[in-house]
């Protein structure tokens, strides 16, 4: 691959000529003046750079979509003490002709095998009967245990990298452990199944294909939540003298756990440990999105962050964590 200034090297009216990059973000929007522009995020290896398209917006974002590798000739320019590409001309890479993995930082490995083995040390504490033993059912099934290892909890925003299900699990199951220590009138092993299987169908539900996370056909048919639903009928009608009144715990805290009828679940929580989960996994994904965000804009050595469209707003890049001890 061809040799290139590092992103943070790039200078103020420093010309870009063909240079490839990898899409992290592509938002439309409205200038002041009202005229329509597209913002990118673009990056490589060497880390990553704001880009603004304001000619044919709607006709070039259709070119290409977030993942995929673009070609781009511009200037850089330095706006607001920001340094960013000003796109002249930009057209979608041949995909097949690039290794997607020579456009992405460095990440930090996740073990999936030790994040199993201490979510299944953490079932091992679940006090029901019939809860610990749906679970164990179903994380030791050979074919769900083989694509957790391997899943992505999102096609993007949040733990959306191989093994990134498992760790937003695992995540979410040591905060239950905390809250239920707080909170002691509340079901821990109800928590901590909701921690485990609120998101389980994402197994079948998401698919990797040349280290890009797609939806899969069963994905787009049914959707997480119905698939983790399926997998507690099918598991617990073998589980003899499962309570039928906690098959419906089971799958409500299933359903409810995106909180709200507008964020798509089917039913809002109607019992504390459902709200707890919906909560807890808002969070758990709102702070891996947030630090993911934070981390790649901390590369641009700026002090502040370039405009979330997510959270809606800046953040201020300083790493606070020990500053005062």
């Amino acid at each position: 691959m061809q040799q290139h200034t590092s992103i943070k090297l790039l200078n103020d009216k420093e010309p870009i000529t063909d240079r490839v990059f990898l899409v992290k973000d592509k938002v439309k929007g409205t200038g002041k003046n009202g005229r329509a522009f597209l913002s990118l995020l673009i990056g490589d290896k060497s880390g990553h750079i704001d880009a603004r398209v304001w000619d044919r917006v709607d006709e070039i974002s259709d070119l290409f979509d977030i993942g995929d590798l673009i070609s781009v000739k511009g200037l850089v320019q330095v706006y607001q003490g920001r340094k960013q590409i000003i796109v002249h001309k930009l057209e979608k890479a041949d995909q097949n002709q690039f290794k997607k993995e020579d456009f992405l930082l460095e990440d930090v490995k996740i073990d999936v095998h030790a994040l199993f083995a201490e979510m299944m040390s953490i079932v091992s504490t679940v006090q029901s009967p019939p809860i610990r033993q749906i679970l164990t059912d179903s994380l030791q099934d050979d074919e769900i245990k083989e694509l957790l290892l391997k899943a992505p909890a999102a096609k993007s925003i949040h733990h959306a990298k191989r093994g990134g299900l498992l760790e937003h699990i695992v995540s979410i199951c040591k905060m239950m452990k905390l809250v239920a220590s707080h909170y002691n009138y509340l079901n821990e092993d109800l928590l901590i199944f909701g921690a485990i299987f609120h998101d389980i169908g994402k197994v079948w539900e998401l698919e990797i294909n040349r280290e890009q996370i797609q939806y899969s056909h069963k994905g787009r048919l049914l959707g997480h939540m119905q698939l983790a639903c399926e997998l507690i009928d099918r598991k617990s009608q073998r589980i003899l003298g499962f309570p039928e009144d906690l098959r419906e715990i089971l799958k409500h805290i299933v359903l409810s756990h995106h909180g709200k009828l507008e964020y798509g679940s089917p039913v809002r929580p109607y019992i504390m440990e459902a709200f707890v989960v919906a909560s807890i996994d808002e969070l758990d994904s709102k702070m891996d999105t947030m630090f993911g965000f934070i981390k790649d804009e901390r590369e641009t050595g700026d002090s502040w962050s370039r405009y979330s469209e997510h959270f809606e707003r800046y953040f201020y890049l300083q790493d606070l964590k020990g500053r005062w001890t």
